[in-house]
């Protein structure tokens, strides 16, 4: 990549345009994405050193057949799960439609009309109170009473009654038609403008009545709304054709990398896991019932919680929080009824929206990201991938056994007041080989079979680690496993 960009450095003149050829790498475990923007022979000389070097210098197996060139503008790449591909700037950024620039001036409007509503109820309220003081004063004169203040407050006030008056000039000088009055009135019966007046005054006066009146052709002079509208209009158009030629500029010679989700795999993955039905509605998984409320709501928040920080920089993020907040939400309140056999709507006014429960001491929690706090995740940077395989794809059942003094077998964990919880896998509950492409999701990984029934001794922190997905098996030692009957 520094050979690369040595060989091809950038020009600084700004009336150039030179796109230099460029190579980009990312590297997550075992797999590289390697994008060029040279020509596809430069793509195969890259390849063909970066695949020497593994083989010959670090003796490591490489998939020759995995290791292809696609390009990147006509073809989807897939990576860590995502799909890449080039695409103009346009495409990431779309010009606002008709329909929305209506809209916007719509709001804009609404906005404007309710601070104009605000500004005159609090003109209303000063004007108010400003006549209930001075009728308490003028009551007060009237009756002999003298006011003695032992502080002054003159200046106060000389600031307070001159910015009213700014505020009220400046809102005056807004309208045409008080405008067009006052400079009539300043205006008419003007005989200082007649040539033989002028001639037998001073010439002093004559300037300081020419500046006069150019000041108030300047302040007063009133414009025609016609004209006002046309300049206004012409500067719009203007702007509008400068965005359009930057625009088609930018579509021409750029391109940006679109990261979008595989949609359709989660909506599939979803469905797989049992957390929506044939028609893609919410259902109840009636495995999770035999869990504690606080596990329950734990296993759907870890879910929701991977796919959100998994998926956080991609294109469509809008359609990954629907699910969560959708489908995965309504499926925790349809599977908590179905446990309490209660109605949804119990289950929603007792756990509410944010799927509140409350823990050993009787303070409510909050495991589920809130429907706020969905809506104001934004796209972000990927900086520590942790695929959602491992919290879909597994389930802890605690199980009834309260004298353990087994130590917690997750690493670095001293502690021995643990719990026994069993590991129940996703493919064995639905009876599915995930080597089966056409029952299983692409791209989905599946825990081995060997660990499915296995128990294990965990703490209260590591147990809840494991469920919201923040710590995975691979943070277990999995080679001291108890064997319950």
């Amino acid at each position: 990549r520094e050979e690369v960009h040595k060989k091809n450095p950038r020009v600084k003149d700004d009336s150039v345009r030179h796109t230099p050829v460029r190579v980009y790498a990312v590297r997550y475990l075992d797999e590289t994405m390697v994008v060029t923007s040279g020509s596809k022979m430069l793509t195969l000389e890259v390849r063909d050193r970066i695949l020497s070097v593994l083989e010959r210098g670090l003796e490591v197996k490489v998939d020759r057949f995995g290791s292809s060139v696609h390009s990147a503008v006509s073809e989807k790449m897939e990576f860590l799960g995502m799909e890449f591909q080039a695409v103009p700037p346009s495409v990431l950024h779309p010009p606002m439609s008709e329909k929305a620039k209506r809209a916007r001036k719509m709001y804009l409007k609404r906005k404007a009309a309710e601070a104009q509503e605000l500004k005159n109820a609090r003109e209303t309220r000063r004007k108010k109170l400003g006549l209930k003081i001075l009728n308490h004063l003028f009551k007060k004169v009237r009756r002999g009473h003298e006011f003695e203040f032992a502080f002054r407050i003159e200046d106060e006030v000389r600031q307070e009654f001159k910015g009213w008056a700014e505020e009220t000039v400046v809102e005056y000088f807004k309208s045409q038609e008080h405008r067009r009055h006052w400079h009539r009135l300043f205006t008419s019966g003007d005989f200082l403008s007649l040539n033989r007046v002028r001639d037998q005054l001073p010439t002093a006066l004559v300037d300081s009545y020419d500046h006069l009146q150019e000041t108030l052709d300047k302040f007063l002079m009133p414009r025609r709304g016609h004209d006002i509208t046309e300049d206004e209009e012409m500067l719009a158009e203007e702007e509008d054709e400068r965005q359009y030629e930057k625009r088609i500029v930018e579509d021409l010679t750029e391109l940006k990398m679109r990261v979008n989700a595989p949609i359709e795999l989660v909506r599939k993955a979803v469905k797989l896991a049992g957390f929506t039905n044939s028609m893609g509605r919410p259902r109840p998984i009636k495995l999770l019932i035999c869990l504690d409320d606080a596990d329950i709501i734990k296993w759907y928040a870890g879910v929701g919680r991977r796919w959100l920080d998994f998926f956080c920089c991609c294109r469509n993020f809008k359609m990954i929080k629907i699910v969560v907040s959708y489908h995965l939400r309504f499926s925790c309140f349809l599977t908590l009824a179905e446990k309490h056999e209660c109605t949804k709507r119990q289950a929603i006014s007792h756990y509410t929206k944010d799927l509140k429960v409350t823990n050993e001491n009787g303070v409510p929690e909050v495991y589920f990201p809130t429907e706020k706090e969905i809506k104001m995740m934004g796209d972000k940077n990927l900086s520590d991938p942790k695929p959602v395989d491992g919290a879909l794809t597994m389930i802890l059942v605690r199980l009834a056994v309260d004298d353990t003094s087994l130590p917690c077998l997750a690493h670095f964990c001293a502690g021995t007041d643990t719990a026994l919880y069993r590991i129940r896998l996703l493919q064995n509950r639905l009876n599915v080989d995930p080597l089966n492409e056409k029952k299983w999701v692409q791209g989905l990984s599946a825990i081995h079979e060997s660990l499915n029934k296995k128990c294990l001794p965990l703490c209260s922190i590591h147990a809840s680690d494991l469920l919201l997905g923040k710590i995975t098996l691979r943070d277990i030692d999995c080679t001291q496993f108890v064997d319950v009957v």
